[in-house]
Order: structure tokens, then sequence, then C-alpha cells
């Protein structure tokens, strides 16, 4: 296995479980800087013994006097390079440096030298159990206490007390390094199956791309989900699901390519990196582990490192091809095409642009169907594209979501949004609240809550008159870091409104446990409110159903005079649509209102 692969073979001792590989803290960059001071240490304390010998350099083996501050530059030489060299070098200079030790105590001149030389095994012992796994590490203790014990009896002049409190003081020494060190590297390891966590992922992502980077190598990430895990742990129990993500573990450590780590992100969610492997490459591995999972179903998205990609960008690449996969289907596996189509570069171009890139947001107004008074605003964004015009949001947002650029696309609508707001609600002396729609990448980004709290922070527009819009099919998925999303949101005061209700069924059961604040009932319900009595007998049921849930019914689409009177009568409070405004600019909208303070009754 590589330095950097983390399933880990293992064996249990009376309950314990003993790792065979090196802890996770030993990175090529840590085993580099930690050798290289204990070299450079080493070498120094050989200088020391030269200088401080009675009568001076004549009284010294010549090879202790050139050795020396040869060991002090290698020392230095490790810690500048020697992340770059591979790890069976760091063996070498372990069994080499104690056979030096163990030379350089025999020919020492004096018994308090040849004590000090030996004193230098703790060094060697603190490496051994802080870069090599616990078999190795083991042999080397074994070596450098029989080194010791020849040297003493060699010189014949060493006593046997001083001797032995030398050898208690190595083994103190590598005990407490090798406990402190795997009690580090379990930090980043997941309880419950034994892989990296996302903290360790990280550590070793950022380790692979600086070599991917120098060396040239390909380097590849994937992405990969359970389907269908949160129906296990429904119906089947969460002592299920959790044997299902061992038996993920399990099945995929031995199968790993060399050098690969897998690691847990949390719930159904793991990540996998594949250095040395192209994006094919990658696509092919990850299907041969796919195939090892014939009872499991997986979908899993894949990304190739290109010039100038960062881990980020590595990860939402991944992610983007792991959205599409579950928004078709799940059960399969699918490679980021790498780069953007003509429309995506010319929506980067705009997100870059500022003001006359064509990019806006519009706002159509809520209201208060009892006297149709605007209450709220949904922000909706629009593109007029240099060449082709007005591209409808539909097409210009799925680009987005499918490649990578949604979180930007986002950021603009949240700024913009919060700012004319602001803007709108000071020109009109209005109080209302602003509905901005999220999507489901969005939401998933473990970031996503912050720059939302950010963006009202610098608009200095009021989280509590901020409402979040989620489709009721992102709900029904009910990812876990979606959910955290929401529930930290309105731990700040935001709210949240539940978008298209009324086009799905299975989110109707979760209403009292997921965070929902009001329900926007779908447009095609709405059209034929006025033409079936069963559809307004409905819409009562489901008005009876949000005010015991004490949620907030609005109602989208509304375009006739007769759907507004069907939906008051029936006692529906709020809705939009084109009978009470298009989505507009904002000045356009603050010159209607101003016109208008408070619109008629229907």
């Amino acid at each position: 296995m590589g330095p950097l692969q983390c399933g880990r073979p293992a064996f249990d001792v009376l309950g314990m479980r003993i790792s065979w590989t090196a802890p996770e803290v030993a990175t090529p960059r840590v085993i580099a800087r930690t050798a290289g001071l204990l070299t450079a240490l080493g070498g120094l304390a050989a200088v020391v013994l030269v200088l401080g010998s009675p009568g001076g350099l004549a009284a010294v083996h010549p090879g202790v006097v050139a050795i020396a501050p040869v060991t002090m530059g290698l020392g230095v030489a490790i810690m500048r390079w020697g992340d770059r060299v591979p790890r069976g070098f760091f063996h070498a200079l372990i069994a080499s440096g104690l056979v030096g030790i163990g030379l350089f105590a025999l020919i020492a001149p004096t018994i308090d030298g040849a004590v000090a030389v030996l004193a230098l095994t703790a060094f060697a012992s603190m490496n051994s159990f802080l870069f090599f796994a616990p078999v190795w590490a083991a042999g080397y203790l074994v070596e450098l206490l029989v080194i010791g014990a020849v040297v003493v009896v060699l010189r014949g002049d060493v006593a046997i007390g001083p001797a032995v409190v030398l050898g208690i003081l190595v083994l103190g020494v590598a005990g407490v390094v090798g406990v402190l060190a795997r009690r580090a590297a379990s930090a980043s390891e997941d309880a419950l199956t034994g892989l990296m966590n996302r903290r360790g992922f990280d550590e070793a992502l950022d380790v692979a791309v600086r070599t991917a980077v120098r060396t040239g190598e390909p380097l590849s990430a994937a992405l990969v989900d359970l389907d269908h895990f949160k129906m296990v742990n429904d119906t089947r129990g969460h002592a299920a699901g959790d044997e299902m993500l061992r038996a993920v573990a399990r099945t995929w450590t031995p199968l790993l390519p060399p050098g690969a780590v897998l690691a847990r992100h949390g719930g159904d969610e793991f990540s996998l990196l594949l250095p040395g492997l192209d994006g094919g490459q990658a696509l092919a591995s990850v299907e041969q582990l796919r195939a090892a999972l014939p009872g499991i179903g997986t979908s899993v998205g894949v990304a190739e490192l290109e010039s100038g990609d960062s881990a980020a960008q590595l990860m939402r690449r991944a992610d983007s091809a792991l959205y599409r996969v579950k928004s078709l289907g799940r059960g399969r596996s699918e490679l980021d095409a790498g780069g953007y189509s003509p429309l995506a570069r010319d929506l980067v171009a705009a997100l870059a642009g500022g003001p006359g890139s064509g990019l806006a947001v519009h706002f159509q107004p809520v209201v208060t169907l009892a006297d149709g008074e605007v209450a709220g605003v949904e922000a909706l964004v629009r593109w007029t594209h240099p060449d082709r015009g007005p591209v409808p949001p539909g097409e210009f947002v799925a680009i987005a979501e499918q490649e990578g650029l949604i979180g930007a696309l986002g950021a603009f609508v949240w700024a913009v949004a919060c700012r004319d707001a602001r803007s709108l609600c000071e020109a009109t002396g209005r109080e209302l609240f602003l509905t901005v729609n999220v999507s489901g990448l969005e939401l998933d980004d473990a970031d996503f809550p912050e720059r939302v709290l950010a963006v009202l922070a610098e608009t200095g527009w009021p989280a509590e008159r901020t409402v979040v819009e989620v489709t009721e099919s992102l709900v029904e998925a009910e990812s876990t870091r979606s959910v955290r999303a929401l529930h930290a949101l309105r731990e700040h005061g935001l709210q949240v409104a539940i978008d298209d209700f009324g086009t799905g069924y299975s989110a109707l059961s979760r209403l009292d446990t997921l965070p929902t604040d009001y329900l926007k009932l779908d447009n095609s319900f709405v059209s034929t409110i006025t033409t079936s009595s069963r559809r307004a007998r409905l819409l009562r049921s489901v008005m009876a159903l949000a005010d015991a849930l004490d949620l907030t019914l609005i109602a989208e689409g509304v375009e006739t005079g007769e759907q507004a009177r069907t939906l008051t009568a029936l006692g529906c409070p709020m809705a939009q649509g084109y009978l009470f405004g298009r989505p507009q600019p904002v000045d356009e909208l603050v010159a209607s209102l101003t016109a208008l303070p408070a619109a008629a009754g229907l």
C-alpha cells in the first residue's frame, strides 16, 4: 500500500484493533521534516562529542570527525527535499543510522561519549514509531537494542546499570511516540468504518494535488453516494445501515489501486482519491468497485485534475458529475467532461462582467389575498445573452448546475436580491419579505449557510424577512447536508419554503419534521382550481394540513380574478402570479408600488 492509502489491514488482539500500516499523520512532508531534523540533531551531537572530547581532534577517530558535519548537512537536505523521495529511503536511513550510531559508540574515546552516542537511539525509536507500521517499528527497536548490547559487550567499560537505564528510556520513548502518533491519526479516522474521515481526506487531497502539479502525474477523484440509503435506515433500522457502510469499506479496501484513498465523509457519502489515474482509468476503476457490490446500488461522480485546478475545484467537478448521475436516475457513474460548453463560457463571462453583463435579478410580488396588499417579493434571475437575447432560466440554471457554476450564480443572485430588496423597502416604506430559490447543489455545500449569512450582514438585509425556497423533489431526497443547512439557516432567523408543492407526494409525510415555514402550491394545481370541485376540496384539505403544522400557504401561478376569488373564498392567505404582477426590475417595481401604495381588494 502507498503512503496515502487509508484502507488499512488490521488484526484484533484482546479486543484492540492493531493497524499494520503507518499512522496517517506520517505524510511525506511530516516524515521529511521530522527525519531531517532528527538526523541534523544527531550530526550536531557528534560535532559536540568531537569538540568536547579530552585531547581534542587528535583523540577522536577520523571517521567521526568526517561524518559529523556530513550528517548535519544530510539532515538539512532531507528537511528541504525529503518529501520527494520514496518511503524506502527512510527505511534505509533508519537502518544505516542505527549501525552508524553503534560504530560511533564503539570507537568513542570515553565511556561518557559512548553512552551519549547510544542515547541517540532514542531519536531512531521516535522516527520508527512515527513513520512506519508497528511491525517495522518493532523490528527497528529490536535492532537498536541488539546494537546497544553488542557495543556494551565489545567495549567492556560501560557499566550494566547505565546501559539498562538507557534501554528503558529508549523503550519508553518508543511506546509514548507510538501511542501519540496513532492517537493523532485517529482524529482523521471514521470510527464506524475505519476509513479516513473528511478531515483526513482533505489533508490527503492537498498533498496529492501538490504532488500531481509538481510531477505532472494524473490525479482523479470520485464522490460516491449509496442509492436509497435512507430507505434502509427507515425500514430496517440504523444498525442495518451501519452494517451496509462497513460492508462497503470491507469490500472496497482490498480492491483499491496502489496509493488510493477511500474516505467516508458522513452519512452514506464516500470519497475516493486516485493518484496516477487519468479520468478514463479512474472511471474504469470505479466501475470495478461498483461491480463488487452487487446488492448495494451506488451513484458516482468522477473528475480528473486539470491544469489550474485547485483541490476544491477538482472535488466540485466530481460533485457536479455526481449530481448529474442522481438527477438522471442513479445507479451508475459518470466522468466530468472538463472545460465548459459554449453557453457555459458565456455564462462565466456574464458572472465576471458586473453591470452590463446581461445578468439581472427581477422581483415578482407576493400578495395577501384578503386585501391584495404586497407582502413580499420573490427574486428571479434573468439573463439576456449578447447574441441570443433572453435565455430561459430553465436552460441556463441547468447549465450552471451541470458545469459547476451554480455556486457563483447563486452568490450573484443573493447579493443583488438582498441589496435591491433593501432599496425597494426603503423607497416604498414597506416591510416586505424576500424569497430566494436555492439549488440542491448549493444547499449541499457545507459552506452555504455561512455565505448566505455573510451576504445578509454585508447588505444589511434582515434574516427574519428572508425565505429560502427549495423544491419538493429536493426535500424528498432529504440529503443530510441539505437538511442540516436548512436547520442552520433557521437558527439564524431565516425561514424555509417548499416550492412547487403538490407535484410530488413523498414529502407530505415529512412536513412535520422538516424545517419548513411556507408551502408554495404549484401553478399546475392552481390552474384547475376553478374547473374542478375535487381540486377545490383537495386545496381545502391541504390548507387544513398547513394550519395544523403552522405553515403558511402561498398559491403560485394565479392569472385570473376568478382563480384569486376562489382561493380567497377557500381561505388561502397568500398568492403570486401574473394577475398581481410579472417579474420586473426593482426600479419598475418601486415605481408601481409608489404609484399604488395599497392594492384594492379583489
